[in-house]
C-alpha cells in the first residue's frame, strides 16, 4: 500500500519540478528579450515626437520668449539652428500679428526607428487652433512628419515637415 503512494508522490514532484523549470526558462527568456526593450524605445520616441511636434505648433504672443525657448529645447541639428537664427525676426512677426496658436495631438505613430544610429521618424496628427487678436479662432487639422535624433539620451526633433495629403501620384499623357 505504501508503494503506490510513494510512486504517486514522486510523479507529482517530478511534474511540479518540470513546470518550475519550464516557468523559469520562460521567465528568463522574456526578461532577456530585445522585443520588450524595443517596445519601450518605440514608446519613448513616440512620446518625445508627439510632445515636440505639439510644442512647435503652440505659441502665445503674450508668453513669446517661453514658447520660443520651448521650441529650441525641443529641437536639435539644422532645425534647431534655423529656429535660433530666425528667432528675432519671427518674434517680431508674432508680436505684430498678436496670435495665439495651440496644438492638440490627435494621434501619432513611429514610422521608423534605428536605436543604434539614434534616428527615428514619426507621423503626428494635430488639431491646431489659431486666434489672432480681435478675430475668431480657427481650427485646422494637420499631419506632420518629424525626424528625431537622440542627443544626450533624449529624443529631439531634427526635422519637421507637413505630410502630403491625398493622392500624390502624377499622370502623364
Amino acid at each position: 500500500m505504501r508503494r503506490p503512494l510513494l510512486v504517486a508522490a514522486l510523479v507529482l514532484t517530478l511534474v511540479a519540478a518540470g513546470f518550475a523549470v519550464r516557468g523559469g526558462w520562460s521567465w528568463y527568456g522574456a526578461a532577456h528579450d530585445d522585443t520588450a526593450a524595443f517596445a519601450v524605445a518605440r514608446d519613448d520616441v513616440l512620446e518625445a515626437g508627439e510632445q515636440s511636434v505639439q510644442n512647435l505648433n503652440t505659441l502665445d504672443h503674450r508668453e513669446l520668449d517661453h514658447g520660443l525657448d520651448l521650441w529650441e529645447a525641443s529641437t536639435t541639428g539644422a532645425l534647431h539652428s534655423q529656429l535660433v537664427k530666425g528667432r528675432a525676426e519671427f518674434k517680431k512677426q508674432v508680436q505684430t500679428a498678436r496670435t495665439v496658436s495651440t496644438a492638440k495631438v490627435l494621434d501619432g505613430a513611429v514610422t521608423e526607428l534605428d536605436e543604434r544610429a539614434g534616428k527615428a521618424r514619426v507621423m503626428v496628427a494635430l488639431r491646431i487652433t489659431v486666434k489672432a487678436s480681435g478675430q475668431k479662432a480657427t481650427d485646422k487639422d494637420s499631419r506632420m512628419l518629424g525626424e528625431l535624433t537622440r542627443t544626450d539620451g533624449h529624443w529631439k526633433l531634427s526635422a519637421l515637415a507637413q505630410a502630403p495629403v491625398g493622392d500624390t501620384a502624377t499622370t502623364t499623357d
